[in-house]
C-alpha cells in the first residue's frame, strides 16, 4: 500500500469495509470507499492525513476560468486580476460562478486526478432568483407576500441547479433594506424583519429541503451578508455600517436567525464594517454571537476578495495579517482571494496562530461535502441528460409566470385599466421590445430566449402598434418623432419605462434614483395626448415617481419579472389576472427623503396630521410619508374592513389573545386582499416603533363576498431588546391596526393593555 498513507487512516477505513485491491495497486481511501456516506470518525481520519497544503486548499475558493478556458474571466461577481498558482487550484476545495453538467463533471474528473486523497469539489454559484428558468428579482418576490410561493420556486431553482452539477447556491439575501440609492435591495425582500424572515427560511427549505443531508436534486443555501449589509451608509455599496448592537439584534438579526433555524449550511461575511471592525474579521459577530450564541456549526464563507480587503479597510498591514485575523475570527473559505493560500502555511510553520483554527475549518468544510453526499459520489448523479430534461421544464416556466404575476404592484389606476382586447394600443418605450427583464444576478438565464413586452402585447391585442420612443437613458430625436407619431393613431398609450440591470445590483449605487429625463418627457407627450397613459415599469429597487406619477392615469410595478414576465404583465393589464402585489420597501416622494420606512421610531415632535406648522419633525418641501407606503398595492377591484375586534381588552400574555376583521370584496371582479396586522407599543423602556407589522393573511373573495379573518396575538409579538439587551415585554397600552397597507386609520384602532401578573 501508498507510503502516503497512514497506517492508522487505512485502519479507521478497513474498519468499515474491506477492501481488496489488485496486487500493485494504490490504496485510495476515498476512491475506493465511493458510495459510503462517511462517519465523523472517518472524516477526523482524514483530516489527520491532510498536509497544511492541502488544508489551505480546502479553504480557498476561485473562479471557474482558473478551472476552464472556456469561463468568463471576468463574471459578474468581481473582476479576476490576480496570478493563482497551478499547485493552488490542484489543492483548492470548491470554485466559484460556473456551472453546466458537462463542464463541472470535467473539472471535477480533472481535479480527482490530480487530487492526492480525491477529495471532490464544491460547486457554488449565485442562484438568486432561478437559475436558467428565472423568476422575479427577490425584492419583487417579496411583493407576493406568499412564503410557500417563495419556497415552491426555489425548490425548482435548486434542481435546475443540480442537474446542472452545482452543489450551493448564495441566496437568501437577508439583509434589512431602508434605501433603494443600493442596488442590492433588489436582492432583499425589503424593510420588514418579519417579512424577511420568513422568506428567508421559504428559501433555505426550498434549496435544500428539510432533511440533514442534501437530496441530489438540492442544492446548500447561503444566508447572506452577515450581517447589517443594507445598512450601507449613503446606500453606498461596500461602505461603513454603524449601529447600536441592540438596533442589529431587534431589526437586522431576525431574518438572518431565521435561515440558521431553517438548517442553512453556509453563511457568508459581509463586506461592511460592524462596531468599526469589518464583517470578516469581526470575532465578536462570527464567533461570538454567530457560533456561540446562534449555535452555528455551518461554514463561513467571506465574500468576494473580503479577506484582502481588510488591508484597505486599515485593519491588517499584509496578507499574513489579513488571514490570520479572518481565520481567527470564524471565516473559514477565503473567496477569491489569495491571503489564506499565500499566508496560512506561513503563520503555521512560525506559530504565528494555532493550527487547530485551520483544523476546525477544514472539518467544516469536509463535514459539508460528506452532508452533500460528494464522498459517495462526487457528481451527485449529475449527467447531461437530467440536465436537459430538468433545466427550463414547461412546468418551471409556468410557475415562473404565475410568480410574475402575484409579484407586480398596481400603485395607480384611474379607471383605465384593465385594458379591454378590443383597445387600439400604442406600446411605446425603452422598455417595450427589450429582453432585459431577468435582472442582474440571473447569470445563468438565458435573456436571448426572452419574450419581450412587444411579443406579448401583439399576441393579445390585434390592433397594437410599436415604437420605442427613446433609448433607456439618452434622448433620440428620430425615435421620438415615431413615438407621437404612433400616440396619433390609437386609443391608449401604453408606455413600457425603467431602468436596465446595468442600474442596478452589486456596485450600482445611485445618488439620484429618477427615471431618465428621456422617459419623463414621453410620458409628458402622451399626456399631453388627452388619451390615457398607462405605465408598465420595469426596474429593480423602488424610484422616485413623483415626476412621472401626474402623467400616468396607471402605473404597474412590474420589477424585473424573469423570463415569462411579459406575459405576466400582458395577463395583468388584460384583466386575465387581477394583481395582488404588495409593495414591501417603499417608494419615496424624492432622493433627500431617503431613508423613508414604515416602522420608523416615535419622535418627539411628531407631526400632527394635515400640520403646517414649523417646530415639528418635518420637511418644508414635501410631506414625509413616502410616495407609496410599505404594504401598499391597488387592486381591480375594492376591500372593505369592518368590524374589528379584540377579545379582551386586557390580557396578561398567557394563552392566545385574538383580534378579528370582516373584510368585504365591495367590487365587481374576483380579487386577493393582504390583510395586514400591525401593533405599536404606546410607552416602552426604550422609544418603540410608530407600528410593527406581526402578520398578515391572503384572502380570495368573490364580488360580494364576506370573510372573518382571525389573527392571533401571542405574547412574543410584544417583546423587543430592551436597553439592556434582554428580550422582553413591556406591561401597558398596544395598539393594534388591520388593513390592506401599513397605512392605518385612528379610527379604525383597537387598544389593549398588558397586565403582568
Amino acid at each position: 500500500m501508498s507510503s502516503t498513507v497512514s497506517e492508522t487512516l487505512q485502519i479507521k477505513y478497513v474498519k468499515y469495509l474491506y477492501i481488496f485491491l489488485p496486487l500493485g495497486e494504490t490504496f485510495h481511501p476515498i476512491i475506493h470507499l465511493r458510495g459510503v456516506q462517511m462517519t465523523e470518525e472517518q472524516l477526523q481520519a482524514l483530516l489527520h492525513e491532510m498536509t497544511t497544503a492541502e488544508k489551505v486548499g480546502q479553504l480557498t475558493q476561485f473562479a471557474g476560468a482558473f478551472y476552464s478556458e472556456q469561463e468568463d474571466s471576468t463574471p459578474v461577481t468581481g473582476r479576476i486580476e490576480f496570478p493563482v498558482e497551478e499547485d493552488m487550484i490542484k489543492e483548492s476545495g470548491s470554485v466559484l460562478g460556473v456551472a453546466g453538467a458537462m463542464k463541472l463533471m470535467g473539472i471535477q474528473r480533472e481535479h480527482l486526478k490530480k487530487s492526492r486523497l480525491g477529495i471532490p469539489l464544491l460547486f457554488m454559484a449565485d442562484v438568486i432568483n432561478g437559475f436558467e428558468t428565472i423568476f422575479p428579482i427577490p425584492l419583487g418576490l417579496g411583493a407576493t407576500w406568499d412564503p410557500a410561493l417563495i419556497e415552491e420556486l426555489q425548490t425548482i431553482s435548486a434542481k435546475e441547479a443540480a442537474s446542472a452539477g452545482l452543489h450551493i447556491s448564495f441566496a437568501p439575501m437577508a439583509d434589512l433594506v431602508r434605501d433603494p440609492r443600493w442596488g442590492r435591495v433588489m436582492e432583499s425582500t425589503g424593510e420588514d424583519p418579519l417579512l424577511n424572515s420568513l422568506f428567508a427560511a421559504a428559501t433555505v427549505r426550498g434549496l435544500q429541503g428539510k432533511d440533514s443531508l442534501i437530496a441530489n436534486d438540492r442544492v446548500g443555501a447561503c444566508v447572506k451578508h452577515f450581517a447589517a449589509y443594507g445598512l450601507a451608509e449613503g446606500g453606498r455599496d461596500y461602505n461603513t455600517v454603524d449601529l447600536s448592537e441592540r438596533e442589529l439584534r431587534d431589526k437586522h438579526l431576525p431574518a438572518y436567525k431565521a435561515a440558521l433555524e431553517a438548517g442553512v449550511k453556509l453563511v457568508m461575511t459581509a463586506f461592511n464594517t460592524v462596531d468599526s471592525i469589518p464583517a470578516t474579521a469581526n470575532s465578536t459577530l462570527l464567533r461570538d454571537l454567530l457560533r456561540g450564541e446562534l449555535q452555528f456549526d455551518g461554514v463561513v464563507i467571506s465574500d468576494f476578495g473580503a479577506v484582502q480587503e481588510l488591508i484597505p479597510h486599515g485593519v491588517a498591514e499584509n496578507e499574513a495579517e489579513a488571514a490570520k485575523k479572518a481565520l481567527e475570527a470564524g471565516v473559514d473559505i477565503d473567496m477569491m482571494s489569495l491571503s489564506y493560500a499565500h499566508s496560512l502555511a506561513s503563520l503555521i510553520d512560525e506559530h504565528m496562530i494555532d493550527s487547530t483554527f485551520i483544523d476546525e475549518a477544514v472539518l467544516r468544510v469536509l463535514q459539508l461535502k460528506n452532508e452533500l453526499g460528494l464522498f459517495e459520489d462526487p457528481y451527485r448523479g449529475v449527467s447531461l441528460e437530467k440536465e436537459q430534461t430538468v433545466v427550463g421544464h414547461p412546468s418551471h416556466l409556468a410557475l415562473a409566470q404565475t410568480v410574475a404575476e402575484k409579484s407586480m404592484v398596481l400603485l395607480k389606476n384611474e379607471n383605465v385599466l384593465p385594458l379591454d382586447k378590443q383597445t387600439s394600443v400604442a406600446l411605446i418605450g425603452p422598455y417595450a421590445d427589450n429582453q432585459d427583464l431577468l435582472g442582474e444576478w440571473s447569470i445563468f438565464g438565458k435573456t436571448d430566449q426572452t419574450t419581450t413586452l412587444r411579443q406579448a402585447v401583439q399576441k393579445q391585442y390585434t390592433h397594437a402598434i410599436y415604437a420605442k420612443g427613446s433609448q433607456l437613458y439618452e434622448r433620440d430625436e428620430e425615435l421620438l418623432k415615431e413615438a407621437i407619431a404612433a400616440m396619433e393613431q390609437t386609443d391608449c398609450l401604453l408606455l413600457a419605462l425603467g431602468e436596465g440591470k446595468d442600474r442596478s445590483g452589486e456596485g450600482r449605487s445611485r445618488s439620484s434614483i429618477t427615471l431618465a429625463p428621456c422617459q419623463i418627457e414621453l410620458a409628458r407627450l402622451a399626456k399631453e395626448t388627452g388619451k390615457p397613459v398607462i405605465v408598465a415599469l420595469f426596474n429593480a429597487r423602488p424610484l422616485d415617481l413623483t415626476e412621472l406619477e401626474p402623467y400616468a392615469d396607471a402605473i404597474l410595478e412590474c420589477w424585473h419579472p424573469g423570463s415569462e414576465g411579459a406575459k405576466a404583465v400582458v395577463a395583468i393589464l388584460s384583466g386575465k389576472v387581477n394583481p395582488s402585489g404588495k409593495l414591501t420597501m417603499s417608494f419615496p416622494r424624492a432622493t433627500g427623503q431617503i431613508p423613508v420606512y414604515y416602522n420608523a421610531y416615535q419622535t418627539g415632535r411628531p407631526l400632527p396630521p394635515g400640520s403646517n406648522e414649523r417646530f415639528f419633525s418635518r420637511y418644508i418641501d414635501i410631506p414625509n410619508e413616502p410616495l407609496y407606503p410599505f404594504g401598499f398595492g391597488l387592486s381591480y377591484t375594492s376591500f372593505g374592513y369592518s368590524n374589528r375586534s379584540l377579545s379582551s381588552a386586557k390580557w396578561d400574555g398567557s394563552g392566545i389573545l385574538t383580534v378579528s376583521v370582516d373584510i368585504t370584496n365591495i367590487g365587481e371582479v374576483k380579487g386577493d386582499e393582504i390583510v395586514q396586522l400591525y401593533i405599536q407599543d404606546v410607552v416602552g423602556e426604550v422609544v418603540r416603533p410608530v407600528k410593527e407589522l406581526k402578520s398578515f393573511q391572503k384572502v380570495s373573495l368573490s364580488p360580494g363576498e364576506t370573510k372573518t379573518v382571525t389573527f392571533e396575538i401571542s405574547h412574543d409579538m410584544l417583546q423587543y431588546y430592551h436597553s439592556d439587551l434582554t428580550f422582553a415585554s413591556d406591561p401597558g397600552q398596544f395598539r393594534v391596526y388591520v388593513n390592506g397597507s401599513s397605512v392605518c386609520e385612528e379610527e379604525n384602532t383597537l387598544t389593549f393593555s398588558l397586565v403582568k401578573s
